[in-house]
């Protein structure tokens, strides 16, 4: 159970921030630097569905990616990992409800999917660990 639950969460953390990423490259007239390299990879017939993406695919995905991170939290018990992998999908969706109407809210969009990116590729290269199981702790091996 323990192996399957780290698993969907390493999955539904993946495909949260590749949802969330290809979204953003579909909306040139909300996230022109993120669309521009969308147009760049082929992603140019998208911009027909930009409210689609904007509206509910990018919540839909930063939330999947929320919730994975914070289900990774019973897998592993890491602390600084699951604060760090919640912290993107956060300000994305802070920005996407509340804060849209600021002219900084862009900027913080694009460091939420940065964020979502670079805790994404250290989950690849370095995947968690659990450390404490039902109240004991083992310190790791040097």
């Amino acid at each position: 159970m323990q192996r399957m639950m780290n698993f969907l969460s390493r999955i539904g953390d993946k495909a949260g921030v590749l949802g969330t990423l290809v979204s953003a490259m579909g909306c040139a007239a909300c996230f022109p630097a993120i669309a521009s390299l969308g147009a760049a990879v082929g992603l140019g017939f998208l911009s027909h569905w930009e409210g689609l993406f904007i509206n509910t695919l990018l919540p839909l995905f930063a939330a999947v990616a929320l919730a994975a991170n914070f289900l990774g939290w019973f897998s592993h018990r890491q602390y600084l990992r699951t604060i760090l992998g919640m912290i993107g999908p956060a300000m994305v969706l802070a920005t996407l409800f509340p804060l849209w109407e600021y002219e900084w809210s862009t900027d913080l969009l694009y460091a939420g999917i940065a964020m979502m990116m670079a805790t994404s590729i250290w989950d690849l290269y370095s995947p968690a660990n659990r450390r404490c199981a039902d109240g004991e702790c083992e310190v790791p091996q040097k």
